[in-house]
């Protein structure tokens, strides 16, 4: 009976299983014991089909299952008693006798043994295709239970996901053996458009071009690209029936699990991954087409698979050391009808390329731009904080191109939702994408290299040497050679950083590897410049030196490619990320580097003013470097020196505009901004960023009480919000602000409005080439109006205004105690009723207005008669570029006559007036030589492109002749 019995190998002799759930090692099933319930003569057996074969006996067949029955011994005892047997007359209670001392699969192993003894196979097989049958709907529970739910790192205790809800597409390419596709690092996922072609997951055993279904399928991805996530999937999606059909059993083998036995069967490594007691693995094995065996982390394995090929088996039931076991199966002289499934990182494929034949190889390539999204979305499981975190990220190119990495969008979302628990405003966000590197960093070396930090940190410093070579002589890919001479090759902690590639057939210059993406690469370049060096560097690294004033010249000479480097270098030497390098990983950074970048940054913006102006800040990458750093008594220092901001020609991105925020308040002393030519990027309002969560203190972030503070988030879609927030930090000393040719919207308007109304200091607004409209005008007056406003200078050029906005300017002309001046020349719209609506305004007692200038607005005499009538207290008045005729020039000549009047200079564009009014206007300046007249148009030319943008150049419209400011070529 031995032999029989033992022909279905018991689990339970098996060793322990693995951390991988449902993989060979997990911890025994504890329905394997449960005990099959006796039954009495009138209730339904627990087990209907040995029933009816006990019933189908003849009575001496029945006599001799029962004799062979009281023979059988077990392991461990579990005989049944002569005497109980003897009492058991009839199958019913035969049947309870048995239940009472084994198990129902040990009893069913025990009847289909004993009915192969009496010769009675039909029985024997219809039992074992029963048991077959209930094992495999007990195996597919089992995998449910062990691969849908699983633990993330930073979980809280008792904290499952479901693979269902949180697994996300990966993009997989085909990569033929025979050749090195070489995957895009510098986004992450490779560029398929041009490349090997994608596939989904439930396609890596379809035919392929030629009709043939591959066997062997090698899935190649770097660390933290999915792999095993991938291999979760596969599992529950095979248990559910939407993949994989073609298997009637998919086994999986984590090769990491340190509980693998020495040695082993195949019989022993499926009873491993199976549930029960008993497992029928002789009849699973007999169909090897529908077996899929999935080898999970192959790389993990740690020994030489390469044996003599008299170590090979081809028994399922033969047990030999591991190693030649698996290798037998790679081989295909055991079950060499079943299919393989192999997860690897690139480092193994040159040890497993020797042991397989005709394989197929795909990469993992990460996340496509939609499935980064898609992501978010199932790790915050909210709609909201989802599409508010990648917003975030999606606005910083460098961070949005390291989520095609799986890891690093976990780490990403990992981070920001720590700041969203915050309630943070993530404009204000202090994790910067050095942080989100330095997490991804502790992450690779968590169970690595903590025991012995100082070889981590020799380690570290090799890598990091690499990288900076390379980024130094524009090279991602390194050959095997130049690995070994740095000291790199150490298997514990290479694979971790670095992609393996195995060369094509024919070349003999070795492996060739390369970071997972270029910012990691660049991420590391900047990590040689500060790490302490109190080790030498081993390699050829002579042609860098570790001064990182040699990096920061080259860069603001010719190397502009060494930007992200530079702003790595800026986010490493904060005082957060060095106490995490220091506590997490056990890597110490100088703190020298810090005063060197803060001196390179004060020194480079020297003589970049003009003579007579405040010293000036021009470059949008300096905001970068001192956001990523986010230490804000550096800032102050870094732009205490400063006290004007000047960008032109620049596409602010969301990222640049919250740089440009985070510098803003810390700068009090920044009394001039001015933004030529600029654009803002207006992110989805689904993705906004500022705003997202509630405040709990408005001060905290600069916020103050007024039109912006006031309206629902859904209003906030303004695209200089952030900027104005910014510009309401106390304590600033902000006079001038220039927004010229930037094509603001009139939603703008609200939000400088409340800037108005909040910043006392703000003396000068000047808006051009915007598209303000008159509700854009309206909105800005409600700030005009407030006691708080002090402002002194308004201009509004080129912002389409008509003569509706106008009584809403007089009104604020008649409350402003400062308001000095106002300009809104190339107003078409305006015309003469827009001008007697401004007079109305001009005569109430609170005026204060000095400069009044209205050109190119399409006027005409009849304004004249309200500007002579009325008497304005104006000591400038600008009309120029208007067609004012003789009756017009005439009226205004006689007003300016009067002692009382002090108008000092008069803009006229005296082009075609005739003779007489030409007369009176030069009498007028007889009377009053000290009275400028002629063309006052301030001669302002718009940035590059500008004037294409424009609804109008000037005075070229169809009709008009052009004025004396054109024909001198002085805009063009």
């Amino acid at each position: 009976m031995a032999p029989l019995f033992h022909a279905w190998r018991s689990a339970a002799a098996a060793s322990e299983r693995s951390a991988h759930p449902g993989a060979v090692g997990s911890g025994p099933h504890s329905r394997g014991d449960r005990r099959w319930q006796p039954v009495m003569a009138e209730e339904e057996p627990a087990v209907p089909i040995l029933l009816r074969a006990l019933q189908g006996l003849t009575l001496k067949d029945f006599q001799e299952f029962k004799m062979k029955l009281s023979e059988v011994h077990l392991e461990g005892g579990g005989k049944i008693p002569k005497d109980s047997l003897a009492k058991a007359a009839h199958p019913c209670a035969l049947l309870s006798c048995m239940g009472k001392n084994y198990s129902k699969d040990v009893a069913m192993d025990i009847a289909i043994g004993v009915f192969r003894e009496m010769n009675l196979g039909d029985l024997a097989e219809e039992l074992l295709d029963e048991m077959v049958k209930e094992h495999k709907q007990k195996y597919k529970e089992h995998v449910v239970q062990g691969f849908l739910r699983y633990k993330e790192v930073n979980s809280c205790p008792g904290e499952n996901l479901s693979i269902r809800s949180h697994f996300t597409s990966l993009t997989i390419s085909r990569k033929p053996r025979s050749k090195r596709e070489a995957v895009d690092i510098s986004r992450g996922c490779a560029d398929t458009s041009n490349g090997p072609a994608t596939i989904t997951t439930q396609a890596l055993f379809n035919p392929d071009e030629d009709g043939q279904t591959p066997q062997v399928v090698v899935l190649v991805g770097a660390p933290g690209m999915g792999k095993t996530m991938t291999v979760r999937k596969v599992m529950v999606e095979w248990v559910e029936g939407t993949i994989y059909t073609q298997f009637d059993y998919i086994f999986c083998i984590d090769c990491k699990d340190i509980a693998l036995p020495k040695e082993a069967s195949v019989a022993d490594l499926v009873s491993k991954c199976c549930p029960h007691r008993t497992v029928p693995v002789g009849k699973i094995l007999e169909d090897q087409k529908r077996i899929l065996f999935i080898l999970d982390g192959f790389e993990a394995l740690g020994f030489a698979l390469v044996q003599p090929e008299e170590a090979l088996s081809s028994d399922p039931a033969a047990v030999k050391p591991l190693e030649a076991t698996l290798m037998s199966l790679l081989k295909k002289t055991l079950l060499p009808e079943s299919s393989l499934l192999i997860t690897t990182r690139p480092m193994a494929l040159q040890v497993l390329g020797q042991c397989l034949e005709g394989e197929d190889y795909m990469e993992i390539v990460g996340f496509s731009g939609a499935r980064r999204e898609e992501y978010f979305h199932r790790y915050f499981g909210n709609d909201r904080k989802a599409s508010v975190a990648f917003g975030f990220a999606r606005a910083n190119e460098i961070l949005y191109s390291l989520c095609g990495i799986p890891i690093m969008s976990w780490t990403i979302c990992t981070i920001l939702k720590q700041e969203l628990r915050k309630e943070k405003d993530l404009m204000e966000c202090s994790k910067a994408t050095s942080w989100m590197c330095v997490f991804y960093l502790s992450w690779l070396v968590k169970h690595r290299g903590r025991d012995n930090p100082r070889h981590l940190q020799r380690f570290l410093l090799k890598l990091c040497s690499l990288a900076a070579d390379g980024i130094w002589k524009h090279r991602v890919l390194f050959e095997e050679k130049e690995i070994k001479a740095r000291g790199l090759d150490q298997p514990d902690l290479l694979p971790l950083f670095l992609s393996e590639e195995i060369p094509r057939k024919g070349v003999d210059h070795g492996n060739i590897y390369s970071f997972t993406h270029l910012h990691l690469q660049e991420f590391f370049a900047a990590m040689f410049y500060v790490l302490e060096d109190d080790v030498e560097v081993v390699g050829d690294s002579r042609d860098i030196t570790k001064d990182i004033n040699v990096l920061l010249e080259s860069y603001s000479g010719s190397r502009q490619d060494l930007n992200v480097t530079v702003r790595f270098l800026f986010g490493l030497v904060s005082q957060e990320s060095r106490e995490y390098m220091d506590n997490a990983i056990g890597c110490r950074t100088s703190p020298r580097a810090k005063e060197e970048l803060l001196r390179w940054l004060q020194q480079r913006h020297r003589g970049t003013s003009q003579p007579g102006q405040g010293t000036k800040l021009s470059r949008l990458d300096a905001f970068h470097f001192l956001f990523e750093m986010n230490d804000k008594s550096f800032a102050q220092r870094a732009l205490g020196g400063f006290s004007d901001l000047h960008l032109q020609d620049t596409k602010l991105t969301l990222y640049d505009q919250m740089a440009l925020s985070f510098c803003i308040r810390q700068w009090p002393g920044l009394g001039s901004v001015t933004l030529q030519g600029c654009s803002f990027h207006q992110q989805d309002p689904k993705y906004e960023v500022a705003a997202s969560v509630p405040r709990s203190d408005a001060s905290d972030a600069g916020a103050h009480p007024g039109p912006i503070a006031e309206q629902p988030h859904e209003e906030l879609h303004s695209p200089i919000d952030g900027l104005c927030r910014a510009l309401q930090q106390p304590g600033s000393d902000l006079r001038v602000l220039r927004l010229q040719w930037c094509r603001l919207p009139e939603s703008c308007c609200a939000a400088l409005a409340t800037l108005l109304t909040q910043h006392r200091s703000l003396e000068r607004l000047e808006l051009r080439d915007t598209a303000l409209g008159d509700r854009g005008v309206r909105l800005l007056c409600q700030g005009l109006r407030q006691p708080g406003c002090c402002l002194r200078v308004l201009r509004l050029r080129y912002s389409r205004l008509t003569s509706a906005c106008c009584k809403d300017l007089a009104a604020v002309l008649g409350t402003s105690p400062c308001l000095e001046e106002l300009d809104l020349s190339f107003s078409e719209g305006l015309r003469d009723a827009g001008a007697e609506l401004l007079c109305e305004g001009l005569q109430h007692r609170s005026c204060r207005l000095q400069t009044l200038r209205l050109g190119s607005c399409r006027l005409t005499g009849a304004c004249c008669r309200a500007l002579a009538a009325r008497s304005p207290p104006l000591t400038c008045l600008d009309l120029s570029d208007n067609e004012l005729g003789a009756d017009g020039v005439l009226q205004l000549c006689r007003q300016l006559r009067s002692p009382s009047c002090p108008l000092r200079a008069l803009g006229l564009s005296t082009a075609g007036l005739p003779q007489d009014a030409l007369q009176d206007l030069a009498a007028l300046r007889e009377l009053k030589p000290g009275l400028e007249v002629g063309d006052l148009l301030e001669q302002d030319t718009p940035q590059t492109g500008a004037m294409a943008r424009l609804p109008f150049h000037r005075g070229a419209l169809p009709g008009r002749r052009v004025p004396p400011s054109l024909r001198r070529g002085a805009l063009l």
